[in-house]
């Protein structure tokens, strides 16, 4: 495989001229923030926070079920193992994670295309997991893998979203221990954004670093990050096996993890805000830990997926104001630590893309924004407590992802900005509108959707008082119609076929 590689990565003829060829479609960079953080906890509140999860750590500890290996590491660093709970020293788990860079750099096989994951920057990624998609013409329905390649090209295709994501829709009409295979090369030939890697077994995670060096150079993955991977725990305090052997995989390879709680709060931890925030950083503060454990300096990111529930229904709840207070709040933990934070999204628990996702929606993206998250996971498509990625939905969401942007840049106060020749010009009375200052800057001036509808009251019912549905269903139509594959050198493409063909020949379909 070493060998396929490097005949790849060996056409550099064909490579630069598939670049020179290739139609590129605007992207913004990754934001860059010039707004300050929204603080939430007071130095009181943090320290508290900080010393209860250590308790945490130190007297209830968290277990590694099924992992003898990570328990001997856990052992080896001064750990008290005791079958599969493991206890961590006050302090330890601290101590481990200086390791951890503060940021890096994800690349993509597109440079133009790279992402600077941490520091003030927010990298925006699409909906992760949903098993159902929804479109206005089919309704709801199991998602299959051509939905899953329609979805990477519009992402492709929006200009507000700077990542490909990962399992953007579960395709079930391919074999559960094969699709990880045809999403991979979705995204690797279809996009040329940066994209996540599978989780969901160890070899699944091996097949992701060897089908990157395939595509970026075995070197080249050595010594860079190419990949970002979601490894949830299971709260309360549990770090499953499967998870773990995808972060071993992953770390070891020097390839990027977020470390993410998945939690319910009432089910899965405390109904209070400070509860629940000491055991998110516990969770996180130990598998944070683990990964520099595989290997020291590996990249990593501290997740928190946090929602409240209904207590009469017990369905999860989103965009309320106990997640933004959780999620502002981590984000303070986080740079405390000097850690990457990847949190917040497109969450709603609406079935259809009406006004409750709406409302839900822009509650959730704010916080994100404002709360100073690195990497938003789920940042457009996501409907019905994320059972469901919606087609209408992705393109609503991501056409919003510009107004982040905006909000990101701050107010500018050079000489421009202050526009005195502007309001000396027109004076008292007049309008700005035919102003030299207005003429020259009017085309950058506002930000500007690519779906809704701002029309007059008439016009807008002479095109047939579309709903924001209708407007989106065409936008999909016509980003689809106006994709064009990202050109890839043909000898990568052999080689990505090669790849897959074996290791989908070396083992019968398995559905479950």
């Amino acid at each position: 495989m070493a060998e396929a590689a490097r005949r790849a990565r060996g056409g550099g003829g064909a490579a630069r001229r598939a670049q020179r060829t290739a139609v590129s479609f605007e992207t913004a960079k990754y934001i860059e923030r010039n707004i300050p953080n929204f603080e939430v906890l007071t130095e009181e509140a943090l320290q508290i926070i900080e010393a209860n999860a250590e308790t945490i750590l130190e007297e209830v500890g968290v277990n590694f079920p099924d992992n003898p290996p990570a328990l001997e590491r856990w052992r080896n660093a001064g750990a008290d193992v005791q079958g599969e709970r493991v206890r961590i020293p006050r302090g330890l788990a601290r101590e481990l994670i200086k390791t951890a860079p503060s940021s890096f750099v994800q690349h993509a096989r597109n440079p133009e295309r790279n992402v600077v994951i941490g520091g003030n920057n927010l990298v925006l990624a699409p909906v992760y997991g949903p098993p159902f998609v929804r479109d206005a013409a089919g309704g709801r329905r199991y998602a299959t893998m051509a939905d899953f390649q329609k979805f990477v090209k519009l992402g492709y295709m929006s200009k507000w979203l700077h990542h490909s994501g990962g399992t953007v829709c579960e395709p079930t009409d391919v074999a559960v221990n094969k699709r990880h295979l045809d999403m991979l090369y979705a995204h690797m030939t279809l996009s040329d954004k940066p994209f996540m890697g599978s989780v969901t077994e160890p070899s699944r995670a091996q097949d992701s670093v060897d089908m990157c060096k395939i595509l970026f150079g075995e070197q080249f993955v050595h010594e860079n990050t190419v990949m970002t991977s979601l490894i949830n725990i299971n709260s309360p305090m549990t770090f499953d096996d499967v998870m773990m052997g995808a972060l071993e995989v992953y770390a070891q390879n020097n390839q990027a993890c977020i470390i993410s709680p998945f939690i319910v709060g009432g089910a899965m931890a405390p109904v209070s805000v400070a509860g629940t925030l000491t055991q998110v950083l516990a969770e996180s503060l130990a598998g944070v830990a683990y990964s520099q454990l595989c290997r020291a300096g590996a990249p990593v990111v501290l997740g928190a997926m946090v929602t409240s529930i209904d207590m009469n229904s017990g369905a999860p709840t989103f965009g309320t104001p106990e997640a933004s207070h959780i999620t502002y709040g981590m984000g303070q933990l986080a740079r405390r630590l000097g850690l990457p934070y990847r949190s917040a999204g497109s969450f709603c628990g609406s079935k259809l893309p009406d006004a409750q996702a709406a409302y839900e929606t822009a509650n959730s993206l704010n916080m994100g924004l404002l709360s100073g998250v690195n990497f938003m996971l789920h940042a457009c498509g996501w409907l019905e407590g994320g059972l469901v990625a919606s087609f209408e939905k992705f393109v609503m969401d991501a056409d919003q992802l510009g107004v982040l942007h905006h909000l990101a840049r701050g107010v500018e106060m050079d000489e421009n900005a202050q526009a005195m020749d502007a309001i000396r010009e027109v004076g008292p009375g007049g309008h700005y509108l035919g102003c030299e200052h207005t003429q020259a800057n009017f085309k950058q001036a506002f930000w500007k959707s690519d779906l809704l509808d701002y029309k007059p009251f008439e016009t807008w019912e002479d095109e047939g008082a579309r709903d924001t549905q209708t407007l989106a269903t065409a936008r999909i139509e016509k980003m689809l119609g106006d994709y064009q594959q990202p050109a890839l050198d043909p000898a990568i493409v052999q080689a990505l076929d090669a790849f897959v063909a074996e290791r989908k020949a070396a083992e019968p379909d398995s559905f479950i």
